[in-house]
Parts: structure tokens; C-alpha cells; sequence
């Protein structure tokens, strides 16, 4: 056992996706396909009589990361640092999910393999209610594309080769147990649309427009999220609201360009990592 281990996990955001839920958490998840962002969570896990969890300083309860340290029998200190906002689209819970699990995993000595560990962060995360795909995008890297839902073992995940300059505006937050509680049929069918088009051409380009039409089928296009993809747009920009936050992305310049003081990162391909 070591005295502590750490993980980054890159922030991900979700352009399109649909639900597919199973009795099995591990097979419950979502198609769809993201941006793996240079922008992450640093995770720190040490050891602990009594398992606590922080975020940027502050004390947070989450049951995701809870349950990723029962399923690893562990009990630990968990301190998260990030420069996303929570809550808007970025994966944060995923992050802190999987950061948790492969530090974890480093830390208690538990010999799990990379993909062991992203299942259980995986089901954690649904258990949890927080998300369905975050974290097997956040294990991929890069542009992935999830053919099939659930975890590793029953996701094959394809990507779009390419790397890019990302930028991003934040506006507000919404509740993703608000949105895939519901009735998500319609939403469903939109993102299958939305990841064929892709799949059939992979490119940003493209990946970006099948965002903007998954937004408004799925009616999940918020009025100041839409004002400010037109901005974009009129700009000669390329750009798509977060699945699920009031936040816009771009590729490229679009932000700046259409007059944001957007935060900068870039598409990171490397996916998630244990740093000793």
C-alpha cells in the first residue's frame, strides 16, 4: 500500500448521445460522441480511517466517487482540483469517478487492469445518477465516438482523428438526472441521427453541426446558449452547446472571434492517467 497516488482525467464534453438503460449498471450508458479536453480533474487519493472528498478546497459529497472507494474496499481522503465548472457539461463527476478508481487502485495496491477500474467508475457514475458517458470518453481521449453503450466491456468506442484548439463559455448550470429521468425517446432518436452523420463522415466539421441539430431535436437548446452559438456562427465560427450545461463550445477561434472571453484548452488525446 502506498501513502497516496494521484490520477488526471480530462474534462469531456458530450456534443450528442442518447440513453440505453439495462437492469446491469455496467450495460446502462449511452451512445454519443465527445471532446476529451486538456482541461481536467487532478485527483489525489491517500488512505483514511474515514473516506472524505474535496474539490477545489471546498468539502463536497459525491456519491459516484463513495461508491467507486465500496466497490474497491476503501476507505480514503479524495482532494480534486480543477479549473471546470461543475455542474456545466464537463465531466467533472466522471473525472472524479475515474481519477478516484485508477488512484485508488494504485494506492490500496488492488492490481485492477485499466478497464476493470473504468467499469466500476462507469457504474458508479450511473449509479449515481450523475452521467451515462463521461467517463468511458474520458478514459478514450481524443474525439471519441461510443458505438454502443455501457462500459468498456460492452462499448467499442471509435474516435475522429484530429486534434484542435478548444474554446468554451459557460453561461449556467443544468441537472443531467433532470434530463435522462425523464422520457428521452425523442432525445434518444436524435442522437442516433446525430452519431450516424458522424460515423459516416468523421470530421470536426461535422461532429460540431451534429451537435448544434442534436441541441434543438432533443430540446435541450436553451435561449442564451442559442444566442450565443449565432453569435459564432455570424462570426464565421464553429460551435454547439454542452451535453448537459449552459455552456458553449468551439473549435478553433469561434469564441474569441464572435467577442467572448472564452477559457482555451485543447482536444487531449491521452485519455485518463495515473501520475506517481
Amino acid at each position: 500500500m502506498s501513502d497516496d497516488a494521484r490520477a488526471f482525467v480530462p474534462g469531456h464534453v458530450t456534443g450528442f448521445f442518447t440513453v440505453d438503460r439495462a437492469d446491469d449498471p455496467t450495460k446502462t450508458g449511452s451512445r454519443g460522441g465527445g471532446l476529451a479536453l486538456s482541461d481536467g480533474v487532478s485527483v489525489r487519493v491517500e488512505p483514511a480511517d474515514e473516506t472524505t472528498v474535496e474539490l477545489d478546497g471546498e468539502r463536497v459529497e459525491m456519491e459516484a466517487v463513495e461508491r467507486v472507494l465500496d466497490a474497491l474496499r476503501a476507505s480514503a481522503t479524495v482532494t480534486a482540483e480543477t479549473p471546470l465548472p461543475l455542474g456545466a457539461g464537463f465531466g467533472v463527476s466522471g473525472a472524479m469517478a475515474l481519477g478516484t478508481a485508477l488512484a485508488a487502485n494504485a494506492a490500496f495496491d488492488r492490481h485492477l487492469s485499466y478497464n476493470e477500474l473504468v467499469t466500476v467508475a462507469h457504474g458508479a457514475e450511473v449509479q449515481a445518477g450523475t452521467g451515462l458517458g463521461d467517463v468511458v470518453g474520458q478514459a478514450r481521449g481524443g474525439v471519441p465516438l461510443r458505438l454502443e453503450p455501457g462500459g468498456p466491456r460492452h462499448n467499442y468506442v471509435d474516435a475522429i482523428p484530429a486534434r484542435t484548439r478548444v474554446e468554451y463559455h459557460t453561461l449556467g448550470e443544468l441537472s443531467t438526472a433532470d434530463v435522462v429521468g425523464g422520457d428521452t425517446e425523442a432525445l434518444t432518436r436524435a442522437g442516433e441521427r446525430a452519431l450516424s452523420a458522424v460515423v459516416e463522415e468523421p470530421t470536426l466539421e461535422t461532429f460540431t453541426r451534429a451537435a448544434r441539430q442534436f441541441s434543438r431535436e432533443a430540446n435541450l437548446l436553451t435561449e442564451s446558449v442559442r444566442s450565443v452559438v449565432e453569435d459564432v456562427t455570424a462570426a464565421g465560427g464553429d460551435a454547439g452547446m454542452a451535453m448537459l450545461g449552459e455552456t458553449v463550445f468551439a473549435v478553433g477561434t469561434g469564441l474569441t472571434d464572435a467577442g467572448y472571453d472564452a477559457s482555451v484548452c485543447e482536444v487531449y488525446p491521452p485519455g485518463a492517467t495515473v501520475e506517481k
